[in-house]
């Protein structure tokens, strides 16, 4: 006599069009085979068995595929998408960030089903991780992300990857259900803070009013040039008369543009000539005003006397 459960794996039942069954379940990384399959790893679509494309072709379902898991044990569930049917019979393989999701282990049961989903029109995503913030453009990087997704479940925490660093977002809601369709939509986009982030506090700083002045004396350090203020030479050799005899300092002749050695961050100081200059009085003042033809002459010719 021959038994009809000999093979290891469940047989699909099928309701009204519907596909229902149970697989065991297994990470990416169990899945034999020479190529690197971390691509599933980066998206929201499991690996099914071919036995599962061939119940599904029979049947008047809706396309894309999408699928409704379930653990029975933790009562979790979630939404995916296919993407190959090359597991072996009775097995499917699963993202890890989905398998924490539904609380599963390797090897645990779930039950796979088929669904229909709406298409999503709005999703509110909270990263779990201040890290997030750091993206430049955290909108083009969901976006491009969520390439490899096929659905969103209101409550999963979904993983993407981006410049070799992981981080993880918690879909807060989804319109117009609680599990919608990702696949060719318009979907508007929304983030909420993430989750340990701190708002910074501002701090006011109280500046010192000084009523005295600074003295600006010493940015006067640095003359530049001054006109005939070298040296000589002569030529016969003598030394006399070759020292400079440079003229005294006017505050005019004072380079401007010096540095403030004392800048403080987040203070401007306007320097301003405070001191009021001291007026020269002239002992003379009449000595010192124009007078018209009061310059004396010379003669080439010397006066004397006639022998």
């Amino acid at each position: 006599m021959f038994s009809f459960n000999m093979f290891d794996h469940p047989v699909p039942r099928v309701f009204q069009n519907r596909f229902s069954t149970q697989y065991r379940c297994f990470s990416v990384s169990m899945l034999a085979g020479p190529n690197d399959r971390s691509d599933v790893e980066k998206g929201g679509k499991i690996i099914m068995p071919p036995s599962a494309l061939d119940q599904l072709s029979r049947l008047n379902i809706t396309y894309p595929m999408l699928f409704k898991l379930t653990n029975k044990n933790s009562d979790r569930m979630t939404h995916c998408g296919v993407l190959e049917f090359v597991a072996d019979e009775g097995i499917c393989y699963l993202p890890h960030w989905m398998m924490q999701n539904l609380l599963l282990e390797e090897g645990g049961l779930v039950q796979v089903e088929s669904v229909n989903l709406q298409v999503a029109t709005y999703s509110k995503f909270q990263p779990q991780s201040p890290d997030f913030l750091d993206i430049t453009n955290p909108k083009a990087v969901l976006e491009n992300a969520l390439r490899n997704f096929a659905c969103l479940t209101t409550g999963d925490v979904i993983a993407i990857n981006y410049n070799e660093k992981i981080y993880e977002l918690r879909v807060m809601e989804t319109k117009p259900d609680k599990a919608v369709s990702i696949i060719e939509c318009d979907m508007n986009v929304d983030f909420d803070a993430p989750l340990g982030y701190k708002e910074p506090e501002r701090q006011v700083q109280h500046e010192e009013s000084t009523e005295g002045e600074a003295d600006h004396s010493g940015y006067a350090g640095e003359l530049g040039f001054r006109a005939f203020s070298g040296s000589g030479n002569r030529l016969d050799g003598k030394k006399k008369g070759v020292e400079p005899s440079p003229s005294p300092i006017k505050p005019g002749d004072i380079k401007r543009g010096i540095p403030n050695y004392e800048f403080k961050l987040g203070k401007i100081t306007f320097i301003r000539n405070s001191r009021p200059q001291v007026k020269k009085v002239e002992e003379d003042e009449a000595g010192g005003r124009f007078v018209a033809f009061s310059g004396e002459g010379q003669s080439l010719r010397k006066k004397g006397r006639k022998p």
